[in-house]
């Protein structure tokens, strides 16, 4: 009997936070899923990262993974306070994950386009379009979060970490 794995991907973000699901082993994936976590603006950010932690704690509880990936923050000189809200919804995540005693793996985005593309400035599009042909899904993965945290969960399964 095959051991097959469960690994989440995540791709963090205050308005959409990406969520990735894959179970396989380093060579076949055997099943998949993807969407998004997504909070209004209208919303104080204290309910935004609730939200967000209260969904990811539900999907952690049904999917019982082995271990979550997360796309590392990253903070662009222009946009400070972008890397401190990230901060803030990769803490939700970490929270949920340990209350579910489950590790935390960060990968960095240009790490993650690298291991998938061979590039590490493609394109979202090459990225997804990278995920797609792995997952042999042929239509296009949406959002780009979506796509972005199944690769960070292809990467966590295939390496296996």
């Amino acid at each position: 009997m095959t051991d097959y794995r469960k690994i989440i991907g995540i791709d963090p973000g205050l308005a959409s936070t990406g969520i990735g699901i894959v179970k396989g082993n380093k060579d076949k994936i055997v099943s998949y899923g993807f969407g998004c976590i997504e909070t209004s603006s209208k919303l104080s950010q204290q309910l935004r990262l609730y939200k967000i932690y209260k969904e990811i704690s539900d999907i952690l509880e049904k999917e019982k993974p082995s271990i979550i990936i997360i796309e590392d923050v990253f903070s662009l000189p222009r946009f400070p306070k972008s890397g401190i809200i990230l901060g803030k919804v990769c803490g939700v995540v970490s929270l949920a994950s340990s209350i579910h005693g489950l590790g935390v793996l960060e990968i960095q985005v240009r790490l993650a386009k690298q291991i998938l593309t061979g590039s590490g400035s493609c394109s979202k599009e090459q990225l997804e379009k990278a995920v797609r042909q792995r997952l042999e899904h042929f239509e296009k993965i949406k959002p780009y979060h979506a796509s972005d945290a199944l690769a960070l969960a292809i990467i966590g399964l295939t390496r296996g970490n």
